[in-house]
């Protein structure tokens, strides 16, 4: 789809602004629960939204707009809620499977998946049976899945909330990689773990983003590497406050790899470097 021209960017907010006016006081046991077909609309509509093409004018019109703020902030929060009831949904309907991989490799976005496992493997310099650690791992764990399947690695995915851990923990056991996989209840300040990780991955929708990447900077040794997803184009960038994230000191980026269709994803690669202050 072509850019968006500039005189369509104000109607584009009004839809964003009434988007959030139906979600903004939502709480999360409203969408986790939900059956509701008219917020699977809007999910759907937002869906639309995102995989719409914007130059740089009509980016910045929108972060500059007063409305900014809280309409990301309430719109991103909808957006993390329902992808999770999706793949709470997907994580079950796999654990009741009789064939777990061939339902698995049946799921939406799994090429995506193996794409940038690929990425991430290769680009990190990952060997077979390397360790690789994914903060905010989630019910359906699948970054760790298919890089621990598909290139021999070991795993371990830390979850903060003890229902997804307890799902994701099912769902690896059930697709046979319970000794590939180790799933921990806990958050970026269960950091540092007895196990050295040669990479340590940091979900797109880790929370706060600052606070994560600080500890994480305090306490994994130099020359320690980290990828972690980001949008940069469109409105995924204005939606992601990843693509927003200014990373603190103590980290040097030393790779960055776009996205090939059918990825979004661009996947940034970073190393531990020395510094005296993580607060500057």
């Amino acid at each position: 789809m072509s850019n968006i021209p500039k005189i369509e960017t104000a109607l584009l907010i009004a839809e964003l602004q009434q988007i959030h006016n139906r979600v903004k006081d939502l709480e999360e046991r409203d969408i986790l629960e939900s059956s509701s077909a008219e917020l699977q609309e809007i999910f759907q509509r937002l869906d639309e939204l995102t995989a719409l093409d914007m130059d740089e004018a009509s980016t910045e019109m929108i972060l500059k707009s007063p409305e900014f703020d809280s309409l990301t902030t309430s719109i991103s929060n909808f957006r993390f809620l329902y992808n999770l009831k999706l793949e709470i949904e997907e994580a079950k309907s796999l654990i009741e499977s009789p064939n777990p991989w061939e339902t698995l490799q049946n799921f939406t976005f799994y090429s995506n998946y193996l794409q940038l496992a690929r990425t991430e493997y290769t680009d990190s310099g990952l060997k077979p049976e390397d360790h690789v650690l994914f903060l905010g791992s989630g019910p359906l764990p699948l970054s760790l899945i298919v890089l621990c399947h598909e290139y021999d690695l070991q795993g371990i995915g830390i979850e903060q909330e003890r229902e997804r851990a307890c799902i994701s923990r099912k769902v690896i056991d059930h697709l046979g990689l319970s000794k590939r996989i180790q799933i921990i209840e806990g958050n970026h300040f269960s950091l540092p773990l007895e196990s050295v990780c040669e990479l340590y991955m940091v979900a797109a929708q880790a929370e706060p983003k600052r606070e994560v990447f600080e500890q994480i900077a305090k306490v994994l040794s130099v020359g320690s590497k980290v990828s972690y997803r980001l949008y940069e184009k469109g409105i995924r960038r204005v939606l992601d406050g990843g693509s927003l994230f200014k990373l603190p000191s103590g980290f040097e980026e030393y790779l960055r790899v776009q996205p090939e269709p059918p990825v979004n994803n661009t996947v940034v690669f970073l190393k531990k470097v020395r510094t005296d202050s993580l607060n500057e």
